[in-house]
């Protein structure tokens, strides 16, 4: 099984949707802090508790 380097792993917290449903929900991902070191990411992503794709940002 392949492991993540835990340098360039970050957090994505969604919003939640319009109703504040599925808020705190979290994913884990990898960043080229390199290249992208200045931007903040943001995703549209599927949140399993509210059901619906809702936005997720980068978060320590």
């Amino acid at each position: 099984m392949h492991t993540m380097s835990q340098d360039r792993i970050i957090r994505l917290v969604s919003e939640g949707d319009k109703n504040g449903l599925g808020k705190g929900h979290v994913y884990y991902t990898t960043k080229n802090r390199r290249k992208l070191a200045d931007k903040k990411f943001v995703f549209k992503k599927y949140n399993p508790v509210s059901k619906s794709h809702t936005k997720y940002t980068e978060k320590k």
